[in-house]
């Protein structure tokens, strides 16, 4: 959808913000007459539950390499000491029972049960001939009686238990499972026992998630779009924040728009997409354009500015990561682009010196929020002179006089100001190709790479890749909320409706 045209109808907003795959038409949105609720606990819980289902399925969704693992503290935390020492005292009182005479197997039994439970839910449902087996072999009631007897067979039970894991693990489990057939202590390989079938748990639930994604990827539109709508009944006011993102990424498109139409000798192609339509010297942003600017605005969003727009909150951890690479690769294009103009282009064609110099920046920049770029510029600067130095006296050429080497480390510096000529360049150049990249009617084609960023091309792109997956995905399941609140942003005096819109 060009930026300069006008939407005339319903429709033309809902369309350039996304639909319903389905073509199912359904309410969906706010009410607009709709007042607070005091909810009950009952509906709190169901609130929660809704929430955690659409978090999980956003998560599976979006997060192709998403994985889950055991939990592990810290060695030396306070909560894996308690924890070891839980455990410790468990162990030996197990080991104590099983040692006595005659053997207390009250312990052990129970967590025979455990094993048969888990060993259970690691089957498939067409496991039918291996579920009797594990019923068979792990029957409770017998082995009680033979407790009771002092016929408890506690290694030939174990055996059969580590032959049934050894069927039912991954292959890379193989060797782990192997090894708990030389421990002897009964105590010992129970324990060993319970930590490997936990991991083959954690081996089964990520094998779940990775043979659901492809289902839940064909229908997560209209599956996300239905569980936060019933959040919206329960709490109508929960699109609040995101009407007010909304509303300030509108006004910042208007000024923009006006800018442009006063200066038009300044505008090129590529604002266009930053562009409202006009008609009759009116100035009325286009949806699209109101939408992107709102998405480029979370890449300067600062701690404490306003809340998060309720429609991305799924994805705030997300999109800060992209936010911290984007100023990553600007102090490092930064850095690359004021070493060149000192050093010429000789040394920056000296094989592997830029990526040398990449590599040492975001070494020191690695983690660091942005507040904290002044003190490694400080860093930085000594290491570029030093790969500076290092480079000439390779290439056989003497050495920068020391008022060039002071005005090389003070150019590097002054980077840490926001204000900084070259820095405010360098992300202006990236905030447009991201801009573009997410635009669905953009282009991001090699042509289109803005200059002096060939440097951190390839890392730019892949930044660029995750930007629009997040939006991409936020486009499609939140268009039609998108529709609704900017009918009444962009066009105040329409007619209002019945308070809920359709898809």
């Amino acid at each position: 959808m060009a930026g300069a045209e006008q939407p005339t109808q319903p429709n033309d907003t809902e369309e350039a913000v996304g639909t319903r795959e389905s073509g199912e038409e359904r309410p969906l949105g706010p009410g607009l007459a709709s007042s607070p609720q005091i909810l009950s606990t009952n509906e709190l819980q169901e609130l929660s539950d809704e929430v955690f289902r659409l978090s999980t399925v956003h998560e599976i969704v979006l997060n192709a390499d998403l994985k889950v693992h055991m939990v592990n503290f810290p060695p030396h935390s306070l909560e894996n000491r308690v924890k070891e020492t839980l455990h410790k005292a468990f162990w030996d009182r197990l080991k104590k029972q099983i040692s006595a005479s005659p053997p207390d197997y009250t312990q052990a039994i129970q967590l025979l049960q455990e094993i048969k439970e888990a060993l259970l839910l690691l089957l498939l449902p067409q496991n039918s001939q291996l579920r009797s087996q594990i019923e068979g072999v792990l029957d409770l009631e017998l082995i009680r009686q033979e407790a009771e007897h002092g016929a408890l067979d506690i290694r030939g039970l174990t055996t059969s238990i580590l032959g049934t894991m050894a069927m039912l693990c991954a292959p890379f489990r193989d060797e782990e499972v192997q090894g708990l057939q030389s421990l002897t202590d009964p105590a010992e390989l129970l324990r060993e026992i319970f930590r490997v079938l936990d991991l083959m748990k954690m081996d089964m639930l990520n094998f779940t998630i990775q043979s659901l994604r492809p289902y839940l990827q064909e229908c997560y539109v209209q599956y996300e779009q239905e569980k936060f709508q019933k959040i919206l009944d329960k709490l109508p006011n929960s699109l609040d924040n995101t009407t007010e993102w909304l509303r300030r990424a509108a006004a910042a498109v208007s000024a923009s728009s006006l800018q442009s139409q006063s200066c038009p000798a300044a505008s090129s192609s590529s604002d266009a997409h930053f562009q409202g339509a006009v008609s009759s010297g009116t100035t009325v942003p286009s949806v699209m354009s109101v939408l992107n600017q709102g998405y480029m605005d979370l890449l300067c969003w600062e701690p404490g500015q306003s809340e998060y727009p309720e429609t991305l909150l799924l994805d705030q951890a997300r999109l800060q990561e992209v936010q911290a690479q984007v100023n990553q690769l600007t102090i490092i294009a930064a850095v690359l682009l004021v070493t060149s103009g000192v050093c010429g282009n000789t040394l920056f064609g000296s094989p592997g010196f830029i990526d040398r110099l990449k590599l040492v920046t975001k070494v020191l920049l690695e983690g660091l929020p942005s507040i904290r770029y002044e003190e490694a510029l400080q860093d930085i600067s000594d290491q570029v002179l030093q790969e500076v130095s290092r480079t000439l006296s390779q290439l056989g050429y003497p050495a920068f006089a020391s008022e060039k080497c002071t005005s090389l480390k003070g150019q590097i510096k002054s980077i840490a100001d926001k204000g900084n000529a070259v820095r405010h360049i360098i992300k202006q150049r990236i905030h447009l190709f991201l801009s573009l990249f997410i635009s669905p009617d953009g282009q991001n084609s090699q042509k289109d790479f803005p200059k002096g960023l060939d440097a951190i091309q390839e890392e730019l792109q892949e930044v660029g890749r995750r930007f629009r997956s997040v939006t991409y995905h936020n486009r499609q399941v939140f268009g039609p909320f998108y529709s609704a609140i900017l009918k009444k942003v962009l066009f105040p005096e329409a007619e209002p409706d019945s308070g809920r819109y359709s898809m």
